[in-house]
């Protein structure tokens, strides 16, 4: 059974896949949470009839609208990377401007999934000055550390390189472009190993936190990139990988749950000695990133 904040995610995920037409994985996650037991049967009802229109739509799942499209006219269906790039392109071709436009879209509106979508059309174009612009972007503005991250993505995307200097808290962090990870297996091996711990710890008692934590802990990890949490975690060894993952079932517990579960938690990881000091270092962190995360 999901209990009540975790439910508000999951909503609150839904709807933003859907805005961003990530139907494949609203469809995922639909059958995820019609699979857990204990819910509401007015919001089964809504979950199931969602997911029903979602299948009879788009019944390639992970190819979404434009995939579709593809395949009603005979062709090869696209994924969604694919099917943004062939209408940015398109795009461009109809206006020389829709780069520039693009740029602007990013860097001078507030932050929406339009301008989210905007940044990830930027890695298929190639303007000479937008690598510029974009790099000035991020040198000169104090940015959410999410975005700074995505930033990061879209230049290794367009083949720029060199470091950047990101303010970040009141110091300074150097990443290099081109060591900018851009899928989850492309992090050092420490990032899914502490998942994998907390996999271990949550498999058989609450399957559904490990969902959330492994959630929360991409969207760390892509935020700390280059700071000095990410650096200790990837070159600290077991027992810092075994504190990140204390910590990080420790925050999604309490995120979901509320407080009351650390030692608990902190003792099925071995949490003792000084390993303890590392452990709650981490937990302070993730906690800041919650909170920050949940305002924006």
């Amino acid at each position: 059974m999901l209990l009540p904040k975790t439910l508000d995610y999951y909503q609150e995920q839904v709807t933003r896949m859907l805005e961003s037409e990530r139907y494949g994985e609203a469809i995922e996650t639909l059958e995820f949470l019609l699979g857990c037991e204990g819910q509401d049967e007015q919001r089964r009802q809504e979950w199931s009839t969602l997911l029903e229109w979602l299948r009879v739509a788009f019944p390639g799942g992970a190819q979404d609208a434009y995939g579709n499209e593809a395949v009603l006219a005979g062709e090869e269906p696209e994924d969604a990377a694919q099917a943004l790039k062939r209408r940015t392109l398109e795009k461009q071709r109809e206006d020389s401007g829709y780069e520039r436009e693009l740029l602007r879209r990013v860097t001078q509106e507030p932050l929406t999934e339009r301008g989210q979508i905007a940044l990830e059309q930027l890695a298929y174009l190639e303007g000479p000055e937008t690598d510029r612009e974009l790099i000035g972007w991020l040198e000169s503005e104090e940015l959410h550390p999410l975005l700074q991250f995505r930033t990061l993505q879209t230049l290794k995307r367009r083949g720029a390189s060199g470091v950047v200097r990101l303010g970040r808290d009141g110091i300074t962090i150097e990443p290099e472009i081109e060591r900018t990870p851009l899928l989850p297996h492309e992090f050092p091996i420490a990032v899914a190993e502490v998942l994998t711990r907390v996999a271990n710890q949550t498999e058989s008692g609450d399957p559904s936190l490990f969902y959330f934590a492994r959630e929360m802990w991409m969207q760390f990890v892509m935020a700390a990139y280059g700071t000095a949490d990410y650096e200790g975690l990837i070159r600290g060894g077991e027992e810092e990988i075994d504190a990140w993952a204390a910590a990080l079932h420790a925050q999604t517990s309490e995120t979901l749950e509320g407080g009351g579960k650390s030692e608990q938690i902190r003792d099925a990881y071995g949490i003792t000695g000084e390993l303890r000091f590392r452990c709650e270092r981490a937990e302070r962190s993730l906690r800041a990133f919650a909170k920050g995360s949940l305002r924006r």
